[in-house]
């Protein structure tokens, strides 16, 4: 089986693994305890969030651990503005093409705490230019969210000229798509989310980091753990994986990506070559090194994916978090494409290590699409 779908995630590396293993078995003692073993437990938990800081830019204090990425999310957008305004509605920015997990959020403080929203447009590749994100910004803005890569297309935002275009105004970054690909330390965002399961770590675990002394309002309250802004007993094992996949990410990133972007240009080329009427969903230049996008006319994308993987390659059609929705993708509907159109679109995610030989994938998606269409 050859698997291109690392955008919705993949492996926990065997590196990883091993740094985790000692957490989930001997060194198990909770991190708030006072005793010998809670300190172990507790230095170790502070030696990774030093680790992860490292690699964002970031002071060991901006780190939050948090379950994921749905809820890095979630506590960066609602955190940051009911920090900001507490009982006074703000403004909050985003764009049309952001993950669920970021615009549901947006649309939950429009509905229940009377927030302003701006959904911004994006262009027929997905980007939205920092000078529009300017323009709609305003004096009672709490925060501008705006994914660093796309996660269906691909696509690469300018996050850096968008926090220099706003002036001031905290801008989160959901960059669960970029890390490993893409320099997060680069970004000028006040916060920044994080994925484990994307790099290397396991499910479950993710990051928020907020710069310095930026009001975040807790969305669990308890114990007060991560310095009172997210409480509940820390997953250290998975932080200490999530550190270390994080570091070893970094350090491949340069390679990876040159190797991967190879693959994918040449891959994206011969598809456009072989299949009649195939087309390419994102910008062709701008986007994520492992990861080409397409829509196939005349066809289901979920019926590709299904001859597809009959031939022994497994792929997606857009977003996991999505998965068995009959709705077409709004992301896909957001740079143009139809309702009809957008249900057509197949997503090949490469991983890091070994991308596929672009020609005979190629050959297999011709004959998985023109099997679609012939009814066979």
């Amino acid at each position: 089986m050859l698997y291109l779908d690392h955008a919705a995630g993949g492996p926990v590396r065997r590196e990883v693994l091993e740094a985790m293993a000692p957490f989930l078995t001997g060194r198990f003692g909770n991190p708030s305890s006072v005793h010998t073993v809670g300190e172990d437990v507790s230095a170790a938990l502070e030696d990774a969030r030093r680790r992860a800081a490292a690699v964002l830019g970031m002071r060991p204090g901006d780190i939050v651990f948090t379950s994921g990425g749905t809820e890095a999310n979630n506590l960066a957008v609602a955190g940051i503005s009911l920090g900001a305004r507490g009982r006074t509605p703000g403004h909050i920015v985003t764009t049309a093409v952001e993950h669920d997990s970021v615009l549901a959020v947006c649309r939950y403080l429009e509905r229940m705490h009377g927030y302003a929203l701006d959904v911004l447009p994006v262009d027929g590749g997905g980007r939205v230019e920092p000078d529009a994100v300017a323009a709609a910004v305003r004096d009672d803005t709490t925060v501008v969210s705006v994914g660093y890569a796309n996660n269906e297309i691909g696509t690469v935002q300018d996050v850096a000229g968008i926090a220099r275009a706003v002036h001031g105004t905290p801008v989160h970054v959901d960059a669960v798509q970029a890390a490993g690909w893409l320099d997060l330390a680069a970004t000028g965002a006040a916060a920044i989310s994080i994925a484990g399961h994307k790099i290397g770590a396991p499910q479950g675990v993710g990051l928020l980091g907020v710069r310095g002394r930026l009001p975040l309002e807790p969305l669990l309250h308890g114990g007060g753990q991560e310095r009172g802004r997210r409480s509940g007993t820390q997953n250290v094992a998975g932080a200490v994986g999530l550190a270390l996949a994080l570091e070893l990410a970094e350090s491949e990133r340069a390679d990876a990506a040159a190797r991967a972007a190879s693959v994918r240009d040449a891959f994206t080329s011969q598809v456009l070559a072989v299949v009649p009427g195939a087309r390419v969903t994102g910008d062709p230049v701008r986007r994520l090194p492992g990861h080409a996008s397409f829509a196939f006319a005349a066809t289901s994308g979920e019926a590709v994916l299904l001859e597809l993987e009959r031939r022994g390659i497994v792929t997606s059609s857009g977003s996991a978090c999505a998965a068995g929705s009959d709705e077409a993708s709004h992301v896909l509907t957001a740079i143009g494409l139809d309702d009809d159109d957008a249900r057509t679109a197949v997503r090949f995610s490469f991983d890091r290590a070994a991308p596929p030989h672009a020609v005979s994938l190629a050959d297999a998606v011709a004959d998985a699409v023109a099997a679609v269409r012939s009814g066979s």
